[in-house]
C-alpha cells in the first residue's frame, strides 16, 4: 500500500555583483520619484499578507484538519482492499475519497485523495478512471512521485498501451528518492521489453538493474533475468 513521505525541496539562487554606490543612487532617485507608488505597494502588501495570514489559520488550516479527519475511515477501508467502499462510502458517516476530492479540494488531504482513488481504481480494474485521478495528484516529496508515475504506468500497460506505459515506467525508475522503488520500476522496465519482444532493451536494463542496484531486491533477482533473456536468443 501506499506509504507516504516528505521530500526535501531545494531552492537557487544567482547572486550578481553589483555597483553598490551607482545603485544606491538610482534606489534614493528611484524612490524620490515614485515614493506614493512605493507606498501604496507596501500597504497593499501588508493587506495581502495579512489576508493570506488569515486564509491560511482561519480557513486553510482547518479544512486540511476537516478533511485528514474525514479520510480515516476511507484510508483504513483502502488498507482492507475494500476499494468500492473507500471511493464512495466507508461508514460512519464519513465521506469517502470521491467526496473528499469534491469537497476538500485544494487541501493537501483534498490532493492526497486523488492517489488513493487513482490506486482504488486501478485495482478496481478502471484504468482510465485510474489515469484521471492520478494525474490529478500532485506528487511531491522521496517517494509519491515514483508511485505516481509506476501506477500510471500500470494502468496503461494494463490498457495495451505499451509504450506510453514503458514512458511512465522509466519516468518512475528514474527518480532517486527510493531506491528499492526505482529498482522496482525498472525491473518493469525489462519485463516490459521481454513482453513487447525487444530482448536486446530487456538485457541492457536488466544488466543497468545489477550495476545500479546491487543491494536492492530487484537487483539481486538481475542475473536470474538476464539468465532468462539469454536463453530466448
Amino acid at each position: 500500500m501506499a506509504k507516504i513521505n516528505k521530500k526535501r525541496n531545494q531552492k537557487k539562487s544567482d547572486e550578481t555583483l553589483v555597483d553598490l554606490v551607482e545603485v544606491g543612487a538610482q534606489a534614493s532617485s528611484f524612490y524620490d520619484r515614485n515614493q506614493n507608488i512605493i507606498f501604496g505597494a507596501l500597504v497593499g502588501l501588508v493587506v495581502i499578507v495579512g489576508g493570506l495570514f488569515a486564509y491560511n489559520n482561519f480557513y486553510k488550516k482547518p479544512r486540511q484538519a476537516e478533511a485528514t479527519e474525514q479520510m480515516f475511515q476511507a484510508q483504513l477501508q483502502f488498507e482492507r482492499d475494500s476499494f468500492i467502499l473507500a471511493l464512495t462510502n466507508p461508514g460512519g458517516g464519513y465521506y469517502g475519497f470521491l467526496d473528499i476530492i469534491d469537497n476538500y479540494g485544494g487541501t493537501k488531504a483534498g490532493n492526497l485523495a486523488n492517489y488513493y482513488a487513482g490506486i482504488s481504481y486501478l485495482n478496481l480494474g478502471k484504468y482510465e478512471a485510474a489515469v484521471d485521478y492520478l494525474k490529478s495528484f500532485s506528487a511531491k516529496g522521496e517517494v509519491t512521485p515514483i508511485m505516481k508515475y509506476g501506477a500510471l504506468g500500470d494502468a496503461y500497460t494494463e490498457m495495451g498501451d505499451m509504450e506510453r506505459g514503458m514512458s511512465f515506467y522509466k519516468k518512475a525508475s528514474a527518480e532517486d528518492g527510493n531506491e528499492e522503488l526505482a529498482a522496482y520500476y525498472l525491473m518493469k522496465v525489462g519485463m516490459l521489453y521481454e513482453k513487447m519482444g525487444d530482448l536486446n532493451g530487456a538485457r541492457k536494463t536488466y544488466e543497468k538493474l545489477k550495476s545500479d542496484y546491487p543491494n536492492t531486491t530487484d537487483g539481486r533477482n538481475a542475473e536470474k533475468y538476464l539468465i532468462r533473456v539469454n536463453a530466448q536468443g
